[in-house]
């Protein structure tokens, strides 16, 4: 049993390959760049663009599991060529797909609920990992500023990956549709003060107006569509994004972990 992982550098990807390569499952990290990718020994790098689907039929030879993400090519665009993807892995035996969905579907979750190939979809109200964002400004201010202040129950991408892997190697998970969050829902001010406990230096949290967060996402040359989402999402966040649900530890049978427990993964990013 080979398990295909697509994203496999990034930031749910090299978790799910690490876990898997942990686990002695044969597993093969599919990049853009193998001569960049840092895998763990043993683990078979293979070179392929979910954008072009005719680089990954030798990535595919062997597989009966596959991880796929929904997005690819430099700008990141939602797939649009689902449905060749799908057909590829059905025509190569794959029988087990998970996939890392975003907050829109795409071709590629349309074309597995039309398909045949067992899947499991896992969404996610936010990673922790999106508190990497902070880090230019923690090191040089000891500041944080956001727009919203609202409670989110981040997810560590850990526990993605753990959830991930359950449905790649186990029986049972066909046809669900997870929705991952950690284990407590936080204020990003409350992160702010978590974080710095990590560091050991105290942080200081600004909320910005709506009028200074437009300011600064110009500023950094954000488009016009991803300001305004994350207007909307700054302003009114989705009511599930502060439900805690226990789906991560019902999957795999441990406890999600804390954003103090990433913090302290990660606190070495966050120092000067």
């Amino acid at each position: 049993m080979t398990i295909l992982v697509t994203g496999a550098t990034g930031t749910v990807g090299r978790r799910i390959v690490a876990q898997l390569a942990a686990r002695g499952t044969p597993v093969r990290a599919l990049t853009r760049n193998p001569a960049k990718a840092a895998v763990p020994d043993g683990v078979e790098v293979a070179c392929g663009d979910l954008t072009e689907p005719g680089t990954l039929a030798p990535a595919l030879e062997g597989v009966t599991g596959l991880h796929l993400i929904t997005f690819g090519g430099d700008d990141q665009a939602p797939l649009e060529n689902g449905r060749e993807l799908v057909e590829l892995a059905a025509k190569a035996g794959v029988r087990r797909v998970s996939v890392l969905s975003g907050w829109d579907e795409t071709s590629v979750e349309e074309a597995l609920r039309a398909g045949d190939l067992g899947w499991t979809q896992l969404r996610c109200v936010e990673f922790m990992a999106n508190a990497f964002d902070w880090a230019k400004s923690v090191r040089r201010d000891g500041v944080v500023r956001v727009f919203g202040n609202h409670p989110g129950a981040v997810v560590h991408e850990a526990d993605i990956a753990a959830v991930a892997v359950a449905a790649l190697v186990e029986d049972g998970h066909a046809g669900e549709s997870y929705l991952l969050t950690g284990p407590e829902a936080l204020t990003p001010e409350q992160r702010v003060r978590l974080l710095g406990a990590a560091i050991g230096r105290e942080l200081r949290f600004e909320e910005l107006s709506e009028e200074e967060y437009r300011a600064s996402m110009r500023a950094a040359g954000v488009d016009d569509d991803l300001i305004e989402f994350g207007v909307r999402l700054g302003a009114e966040p989705p009511p599930a994004a502060a439900v805690v649900l226990p789906t991560v530890e019902r999957v795999t049978g441990r406890p999600g972990r804390t954003f103090a427990a990433w913090a302290a993964e990660h606190a070495a990013a966050f120092r000067n």
